[in-house]
């Protein structure tokens, strides 16, 4: 039966219609070179958008009955329902099962079992009947009708892995020893326990290396098959990364993976009959599934012997459906839907194949795929459209020999780009973008999918509209729709009108037909090679790309695996193939390009067999059935448990596996025999397939295959195999086929080592459609019984990279449990050096996610995990470096902070600081901590609930205790000088804190004593004891606290401190009898007394309470300091269960966390600074690993950059007192976003906020702290680009507008309100005709991709979008600009709108839209820090009109033509002054006292319109294009001519002295250092002065 494909169109209309318009078609899968196939990618749908995983869908005509329709039918028939599945014990299942030798099989094991109630039987297999075969194949698959109801079910299931869950569910308790049903030794019996068996029984389980069959579908003319979708198959792993499969034992678990499910497979009694790479699919981890559905196995088989035995007449190449516009499309070409380049390429240099035809070749060759917009075929433009193509003109003609990236960009840019990117590169993106493609097809394709690709907002009239247009329009290449379909033209939507071919044709198809012969002609003809060897050839790579300007971008890491791209060279130099002995020569270097992985059927030696008519088969068939039943009967049943499980998985002694074993393999080969020609094909693409894993080219071509059919002549290259490969490659296709080896004797070959064996066993499992949840308890159970020990270091490398993403994503406590058992065994079998390259990157993920690994005390197995991480996290610090160390580890640690963080955790940053030194601990951890201190003050003086204040306060004693350990490296001038100079004693303030916890005041007095025992008695009193005065004082005069105090009913998880072992803490007042005894000891009575003035009442109150009294013989009471003084409290259990991890890894050793079992009296002693034992050395490299990374590092010098008074201006004296001078140079960039940056907030000295372009034209808002340069959140919540920000001071949130305004929290980037306006809201205000700005009409239907990028919004904005925003924050209101021209008023606080201003709808100047808006008396203050109402609101407009609102009333106080352009921004610096700029080229200052009309200063100087300008002070900075330019409103005008001038100046990279070239986006000024921030096109922020 020959396969009917449609085109794409039909085949979505089918599709949707088969499953009620609701499912989400993503693109159809082409099986030829032509846009025709059956099969299509597919996507649930929500809001007619794609939602959820992505499916394989199969198209089936069943017009011709065949065993799979049979199947189908009768099912369908025989449940009597919608959909059930495949597996069902009443239908199609196993009934009356027993276990023999460890398997469980039925007790009809004769040909004619019954399955269904209709006896379909064949000559498919030879033992079973199909409807049993098929269902075994496909047992998990639902079949039924085709509805959408059904499929959601079925993905539902697939995506949350409840399909094959209970049979993970049965394998954990196989494990355990318990009862486990008879799934999971079936499922064993399928991977190869005890071994591989030649005859399979059907069950109802599926191979865990065949793709799961999720749904059959049935309609009136044909079956739907649906499939997961996975990233990648092998095809596109060879063809594009061959280094994904990184090593030769990578290969080897490939093949190991693909001969099980084969052997399975021949069990049946079927075989596969199309074994190649496109079907063998490939998950993320590169697992394999062989894929059967393409075309039925069976129906294969039944067509496969009356087609290949018969010449077929020449495929019509066309849709199916004979209404359709595609029937005769193609009709005139030659090209047939199967593909021999080796012929083409002589048919196309002899002229009788088009250079269309070839072309369409070539990009089916590359990849590329009709209907995929990432990957669609392309073709070259060959002309202009300025005129009619004339082959004896000139004019018009595009150049072949550069690309037309390099025609749209330039040289000098491409240059540019090389010489200045990080990785030097000419070209960023394919040559056929997905953008273009969707642009160019978008009067076809549904606005979902233009929604998605181009624009989220969907506008007609931004596409090209005449051809002209589009080529000028865009820097990528044609597409084929171009040259053959005239309906790309006419557009299936409203508002868009259909798109314009030129003049000098007709129509349409007019138009086809002369841009075809024009790729056609002799001009196109004599250069079109040149275009190859850029699109597909040697010009891709190497030297050659770099003359031809076509370096491209790396899109990924060259060890990741990809689906799609460019491959390094399809095709070799091509520029003189003039000859024909040349074109030969060059045709064989390219015979890759046409692989054969099978051959016909009976053309090897052998008769033309049958397994109905041939007796020897049949004599043989018979004999090994005897056999088989001679060893079912006398064979001691083999007893499958956990035992012999793990028996299984043992590692042996591989030290004598190798080619001589391969030679006694291939020995035992000769007593072997395939019963099927079938089989024996299978084994031969088997053999094919190794080659070329090895080679990295295939075998066979169509050539060399004939060859070896006809006389028995391999390749010459097969030379290069290893001998032991091209042994087994040899023996799987050889030429008697009857003597190839069956896939159970190749599994058992000593080709697969015995880590490939014990890996699967490990692995299959976890490969089911199961929950991650249950996939994690598995392996746990599993490792926890011995199997990574039993497996070998190797072995438990190789798993390891599957199952620690299963550790990272636990969420539960049950799940961490498991994560923890399972990273524990992990560590004890792995090599120190696996550890390093798996198990730290996990941990630091861990950190990052802040997971319970060290945050959870209550499981068994966390002391030793967590002290065996500590110690590694410890040994890699010093290898990563400073940087890597404090991103991936300090911080997420500190992150874990109050959260339950144990003390390895604290033990690690300890430790860590030690290795880098006192410079590292003071300049980047000191000031961290402190930071986190007073942060969590600031908390406890909040009214929170008490879980909030707990956690605060559990938080503050980590990190006091971490400070507390870091102290033993530091001197005791550096402990001094950072830790108690002037206020910054973070003790103390702790301890001032009247609502503090009594367990955080108990350790902040006790690590204050600590510190002070440190420094000694001199030091304590110079400068602890004045600030412990005040504290003496207010708790002298503070009234008592009775016990059972409201802060005592907090249950702090570090429990209550006893003090002398009878004594607790109980209240504030308590302090004095831990500092008071304490301190007294420390410095002597007669101090103490002398600087605290209230020492008698404290005395007496110690007295009455505590009975304590100071004793001048030198001891003090019963309750003496020494007792007074508390311990640290430390995780319960810790000392006494303590068990050092048993990890030895860069001279680390056996480690006791520094956390542990101190007190203030047996580990102070032991603090000594390293000072005669540190080597020097050690401590200059601890230095330098910090010192470009120092907080603010970036910060220019005075001593270097500016001299005396200049400097001083920045750094923070009055604004008026020393003229402001710019040096136009840029001290550090950071690239902020992947697009334009369009918009700054400054917030403080130290934080910024910048909103630009994302990924696929989408905004993003990011929060940086300057003072490192890191990125602390952002918000990637809106779909279009933003066009400002603002931050909301009174709430700590930010708002952001794209059209709509989002309001943000800006510490978790997580969205909380959305505003936005709908078109009866806003209305349309009336406008007079005359003033609507005039625009070209091309240029308004031209995509400007520069106009979206540069911020400046078009007046044919619509009307109901947000423009622009300002916030009055006396009114704590957000003022928003809107399309139509008026200003909508927003309560943020409220989260509702509130009035709109429309001003004056009689005026001409509101049909524009807002740009920018400010008021007077929001950014002033009067005294005590209450802002003033704002007079009045100003709104500048595109059209370069002004008008001024009173605050109050929203009457419209003035309006006036400000500018001749786009009013760009406004600001009022003064409560009279307003200044604006615009697209006009100038900056005017209008004094707003003044009568009307207005008249203001005019500032010029820029030879381009000005974007943006900040004030500061009197002066203002603007920006435009990439100059920048000061001037100050306190000066007079030139005196020579009266005219006030902006001298612009263009803007330097100071450590190069380049020009920055790169345009000017937007400009803000921080407050404190008067530095400038500048955001520019290319997504970058640039730090200047």
């Amino acid at each position: 039966m020959q396969e009917e494909s449609e085109c794409f169109e039909c085949l979505q209309l089918r599709i949707k219609s088969d499953f009620s318009e609701q499912v989400f078609f993503n693109y159809a899968i082409q099986t030829s070179a032509f846009p025709f196939g059956s099969s299509a990618i597919i996507s649930g749908a929500a809001d007619g958008e794609a939602s959820g995983g992505q499916f394989i869908l199969q198209n089936l005509s069943s017009r011709e009955k065949n065993c799979f329709i049979n199947y189908v039918n009768e099912y369908i028939l025989d449940s009597g329902e919608s959909s059930t599945r495949s597996s069902d014990p009443d239908i199609g299942g196993r009934q009356d099962n027993t276990v023999v030798n460890g398997r469980t099989t039925s007790s009809d094991d004769s040909e004619s079992g019954k399955a269904f109630s209709g006896n379909t039987t064949c000559s498919h297999s030879g033992r079973f009947s199909c409807s049993r075969t098929i269902a075994s194949l496909a047992p998990i698959a639902r079949v039924g009708v085709s509805s959408y109801s059904t499929f959601q079910e079925v993905s539902t299931d697939f995506l949350s892995g409840l399909i094959e869950d209970h049979v993970l569910d049965s394998l954990d308790l196989f494990i355990e020893g318990k009862a486990s049903g008879r799934d999971s030794v079936n499922f064993l019996s399928i991977i190869g326990l005890p071994s591989f068996e030649e005859d399979t029984s059907p069950g109802s389980l599926r191979h865990p290396n065949i793709a799961p069959v999720l749904a059959i579908f049935k309609t009136s003319d044909h079956v739907n098959v649906v499939l997961p979708k996975t990233p990648y198959n092998l095809e596109s792993i060879l063809h594009f990364n061959p280094n994904a499969l990184k090593s030769d034992w990578n290969r080897r678990f490939l093949m190991y993976q693909l001969l099980s499910a084969l052997s399975y497979i021949h069990g049946l009694g079927v075989s596969h009959g199309n074994i190649c790479p496109s079907n063998i699919m490939l998950s993320d981890s590169l697992w394999s599934w062989l894929s059967l559905w393409n075309k039925p196995v069976l129906e294969f088989n039944s067509t496969l012997r009356e087609n290949e035995n018969v010449n077929p007449e020449p495929a019509r190449i066309g849709c199916c459906n004979i209404g359709c516009h595609s029937y005769g499309l193609y009709a005139d070409l030659k090209l047939s839907p199967t593909i021999d380049w080796h012929s083409c390429f002589h048919q196309w240099w002899k002229g009788e194949l088009s250079n269309f035809e070839y072309l369409l070749i070539l990009n089916r060759l590359a990849g590329r795929r009709w209907g995929d917009h990432t990957f669609h075929p392309v073709m070259p433009w060959v002309i202009d459209f300025s005129s009619k193509p004339d082959d004896n003109c000139d004019a018009g003609w595009r150049d072949l020999s550069k690309s037309k990236w390099r025609l749209a960009k330039g040289d000098e840019q491409l240059d540019f780009t090389y010489s200045t990117s990080e990785i030097p590169h000419h070209v960023s993106d394919e040559c056929l973008s997905e953008l273009a493609v969707c642009s160019y097809k978008a009067r076809r394709l549904p606005l979902s999918v233009l929604r998605m690709a181009v624009r989220s907002v969907y506008e007609p009239n931004e596409y090209p509209s005449t051809m002209q247009r589009l080529y000028q329009w865009t820097p990528d290449e044609c597409i084929p729709e171009f040259y053959c379909d005239a309906q790309i033209f006419k557009s299936i939507h409203d508002g868009m009108a259909d798109l314009a071919v030129p003049s000098w044709a007709e129509s349409p198809e007019d138009f086809i037909k002369l841009h075809r012969d024009a790729l056609e002609s002799n001009r196109v003809s004599f250069q079109l090679h040149h275009w190859i060897d850029i699109t597909f050839g040697y010009k891709m790579s190497g030297q050659a790309a770099l003359a031809a300007k076509n370096v491209m971008l790396p899109l990924s890491d060259p060890m990741m695996p990809k689906s799609t791209g460019r491959q390094t060279s399809l095709l070799s130099e091509t520029a003189y193939l003039q000859e024909l002995e040349q074109a030969s020569t060059f045709s064989e270097h390219a015979r890759h390009l046409n692989a054969y992985y099978h051959y016909p059927l009976n053309q090897m030696t052998g008769k033309n067999i049958s397994s109905l008519g041939d007796p020897t088969i049949e004599t043989f068939s018979r004999t090994i059935s005897k056999l088989s039943l001679i060893d079912r009967n006398y064979q001691v049943p083999y007893k499958m448990n956990r035992i012999s499980f793990l028996q299984h998985m043992k590692e042996e002694n591989e030290g004598s596996s190798g080619y001589p074993d391969l030679l006694l393999w291939k020995q035992k080969l000769s007593s072997s025999r395939l019963c099927t020609e079938d089989v024996a094909r299978d084994i031969f693409s088997i053999g094919c397939l190794l080659a070329e894993l090895h080679l990295c080219r295939p075998l066979f071509d169509l050539i060399s295959l004939e060859i070896y059919l006809k006389d028995g002549t391999l390749p010459g290259f097969l030379q290069d195999l290893p001998p032991d490969i091209k042994l087994l490659v040899e023996a799987c296709i050889q030429k008697d086929w009857m003597r190839r080896p069956s896939a159970k004797i190749l599994l058992e070959s000593p080709y697969f080592p015995k880590t490939v064996k014990s890996s699967y066993l490990f692995l299959a499992p976890l490969q089911l459609v199961a929950k991650d949840e249950t996939r994690l308890r598995y392996a746990a159970n599993l490792a926890k019984h011995g199997a990574l020990k039993e497996m070998g270091a190797f072995a438990t490398e190789i798993c390891a990279a599957y199952c620690l993403p299963l550790i990272v994503n636990a969420v539960s406590d049950i799940e961490a449990e498991w994560a923890y058992m399972l990273l524990k065994e992990f560590m004890k079998c792995l090599t120190m050096q696996a550890v390093k390259t798996l198990i730290l990157p996990t941990i630091q993920k861990i950190l990052q996610a802040n997971h319970r690994l060290f945050t959870i005390k209550g499981f068994p197995s966390t002391r030793f995990i967590s002290s065996s991480a500590s110690v590694l996290l410890i040994s890699s610090s010093e290898e990563l470096g400073v940087p890597i160390t404090i991103h991936q580890t300090i911080l997420p640690l500190v992150h874990c902070f109050g959260k339950g963080l144990c003390a390895d955790g604290i033990d690690v940053l300890i430790r860590i600081g030690g290795i880098f030194g006192e410079s590292f601990i003071i300049k980047q951890m000191v000031p961290l901590l402190k930071n986190v201190v007073r942060s969590f003050i600031d908390v406890s003086c909040m009214n929170k609930p008490d879980p909030v204040q707990s956690w605060s306060a559990l938080a503050l004693i980590d990190c006091m205790m971490t400070l507390d350990g870091l102290i033993a490296f530091l001197t005791e001038d550096v402990i001094v000088k950072e830790l108690l100079e002037d206020l910054s004693c973070i003790h103390i303030g702790v301890l001032m804190q009247k609502h503090m916890e009594i367990a955080v005041l108990q350790f902040a007095a006790t690590t204050l004593f600590g510190i002070c025992q440190r420094i000694g008695a001199d030091l304590t009193a110079l400068h602890i004891l004045p600030k412990l005065k005040e504290l003496f004082d207010e708790l002298a005069f503070s009234q008592e606290i009775s016990k059972g105090s409201t802060t005592v009913g907090r249950n702090l998880k570090v429990g209550k401190i006893k003090i002398g072992g009878n004594l607790h803490i109980e209240s504030r007042m308590d302090l004095v009898s831990v500092l008071y005894p304490s301190f007294a000891s420390l410095l002597g009575i007669e101090k103490l007394r002398q600087c605290c003035a209230t020492w008698l009442i404290l005395e007496q109150y110690l007295l009455r309470h505590h009975n304590w009294k100071w004793e001048y013989a030198g001891e003090s009471s019963k309750n003496g300091s020494e007792n007074i003084i508390a311990r640290r409290p430390v995780a319960q259990g810790f000392i006494s269960e303590y068990n050092p991890a048993k990890l030895l890894l860069n001279g680390v050793g056996w480690s006791i966390p520094q956390s542990q079992g101190r007190s203030a009296k047996n580990l102070i002693p032991q603090r000594r600074p390293l000072k005669v034992h540190q080597s020097q050395v050690v401590m200059q490299e601890g230095m330098s690993y910090q010192m470009n990374h120092d907080p603010w590092f970036w910060f220019p010098s005075p001593a270097t950059i500016w001299d005396g008074p200049e400097f001083l201006g920045r750094v923070g004296i009055q604004k008026e007192e020393f003229p402001w001078k710019i040096r136009a140079s840029v001290i550090y960039s950071i690239r902020a976003h992947h697009g334009a940056v369009r918009s700054l907030a400054v917030q403080d000295e130290c934080t910024v906020f910048t909103a630009g372009i994302g990924q696929g034209y989408k905004g993003s808002v990011q929060k940086w702290e300057l003072s490192r340069t890191n990125c602390l959140s952002s918000y990637h919540g809106h779909e279009e680009v933003v066009n400002d920000i603002c931050i909301l001071s009174s709430s700590g949130r930010v708002a952001s507008c794209d059209g709509t305004i989002h309001i943000w929290n800006s510490q978790t980037g997580k969205q909380i309100l959305v505003f936005a306006e709908s078109q009866t809201e806003t209305g349309n205000p009336t406008s007079h005709p005359s003033s609507a700005p005039k625009i070209n009409s091309d240029q308004a239907n031209v995509l400007n991709l520069n106009t979206l990028s540069n911020g400046i919004l078009s007046s044919a904005f619509d009307s109901s979008l947000y423009t622009c925003m300002h916030q009055l924050s006396s009114a704590g209101t957000l003022v928003v600009g809107t399309g139509n021209g008026a200003l909508r008023f927003i309560d943020v606080a409220r989260g509702q709108k509130l009035h709109m201003w429309r001003g004056e709808s009689t005026e001409s100047s509101f049909p524009s839209l807002i740009s920018a808006i400010c008021s007077t008396g929001s950014e002033r203050m009067q005294a005590g820090g209450i802002s003033t109402l704002p007079s009045f609101i100003a709104a500048g407009l595109s059209s370069g009109h002004c008008k001024l609102f009173d605050a109050k009333s929203g009457n419209v106080i003035s309006s006036w033509r400000a500018h001749d352009a786009y009013v760009t921004k406004l600001a009022a610096p003064e409560e009279h002054l307003l200044v604006s700029s615009s697209l006009d080229r100038t900056l005017r200052v209008w004094d707003l006292r003044m009568n009307l009309p207005l008249q203001p200063i005019i500032y010029r100087g820029h030879s381009d319109g000005i974007s943006s300008f900040s004030i500061w002070g009197q002066d203002v900075i603007s920006i435009s294009r990439n100059r920048i330019g000061l001037l100050s409103l306190s000066k007079s005008a030139n005196e020579t001519d009266g005219q006030h001038r902006i001298i612009p100046q263009k803007l330097y990279v100071s450590d190069n002295g380049m020009r920055s070239l790169s345009a000017l986006s937007c400009i803000s000024i921080l407050p404190f250092s008067r530095l400038f921030l500048i955001g520019t096109e290319d997504g970058y922020l640039r730090i200047s002065c």
